[in-house]
């Protein structure tokens, strides 16, 4: 899979050549990832963290009607927290919808280096507070949100979960950490090992941390663990995770290390390192043995998780 990907590497990005425009309409629109399936769309702005902007989401959910309340999931997308859009993952969270009845959020959150951080992981941490208390409104359980996402949108699900156990605020029932990029200091073997191979290279990464902490912080280790959460100090009582990443990236390394350091507390993870898989394995390449592979995995812990919730 590894060499299938590295036969069309995506071309290096510089802070004058971030995308910011047309970046929503890279992706097919809502209704034809939808497909005639039975969900519903709508997007709406609402009140960003105090003293910033609102914010804009998009809310999907199942159109059948439902006599209880549906699990909630918010999806935080990746691209380094420099590039992307949410409407880049619609398809991820149009399946979870439509596979598990749930009603899904997905967040546009500001970008670095404009918005250095904690601004997008502030505007996720709103977004999560704002469906917790419209949660009966949108029909959703509050006792079953998972927050998820993946690369950036896995770092910044997890700086979240951090946040909603420091700030004692809603309580998660889990987060889907896919591929999380989580170690600033870029220092594992594997960070090394996979350097101008795959979709997300090292230089890109390198870009990215030092454009979200600045330079002073950039690959430090005394960067916020809510920015870098390989670096939290604590990682007892956090919902139970996910992580998911492939054996061959570089984020293989501080994703492991993540899992160890929650079950070390006595906390809840559930690892799964992909043979063969390389960054986004499932997005580049959803029809390949590993990804269904990985899919099915995925969607057994949803079940498992929002049914115990």
């Amino acid at each position: 899979m590894l060499d299938a990907i590295a036969q069309n590497p995506q071309p290096a990005l510089t802070r004058e050549t971030l995308p910011r425009e047309g970046v929503d309409r890279i992706f097919p629109d809502n209704d034809t990832v939808i497909a005639g399936r039975a969900v519903d769309w709508e997007d709406r702005v609402i009140p960003g963290p105090p003293g910033a902007p609102d914010i804009e989401i998009t809310i999907f959910r199942p159109r059948a009607a439902s006599g209880s309340a549906r699990p909630g999931f918010l999806n935080i997308h990746g691209g380094g927290q420099i590039v992307g859009h949410r409407s880049w993952e619609t398809g991820r969270v149009v399946d979870i919808v439509a596979e598990h009845g749930a009603v899904a959020i997905n967040v546009e959150y500001r970008l670095a280096p404009e918005h250095p951080s904690p601004a997008g992981l502030e505007d996720c941490y709103a977004a999560l507070l704002w469906l917790h208390a419209h949660a009966a409104e949108l029909g959703v359980d509050p006792d079953r949100i998972i927050v998820g996402g993946g690369s950036a949108g896995g770092c910044l699900a997890a700086g979240v979960a951090l946040l909603a156990r420091d700030r004692r605020g809603p309580v998660l029932a889990g987060q889907l950490l896919l591929c999380p990029m989580l170690d600033n200091t870029n220092t594992t073997v594997s960070s090394r090992q996979y350097d101008g191979i795959g979709t997300w290279q090292r230089e890109t990464n390198l870009l990215a941390w030092s454009c979200l902490l600045g330079d002073e912080l950039a690959f430090s280790p005394d960067a916020s663990g809510y920015a870098a959460p390989a670096h939290a100090a604590d990682v007892s009582g956090l919902a139970p995770a996910f992580i998911e990443v492939g054996e061959a990236e570089m984020f293989r390394d501080e994703d492991t290390q993540y899992a160890l350091r929650i079950w070390a507390t006595g906390g809840q993870a559930e690892l799964h390192v992909w043979g063969g898989g390389a960054h986004g394995f499932d997005m580049y390449m959803p029809d390949a043995e590993v990804s269904r592979a990985a899919l099915a995995a995925r969607a057994s812990w949803l079940r498992r998780i929002w049914s115990r919730a």
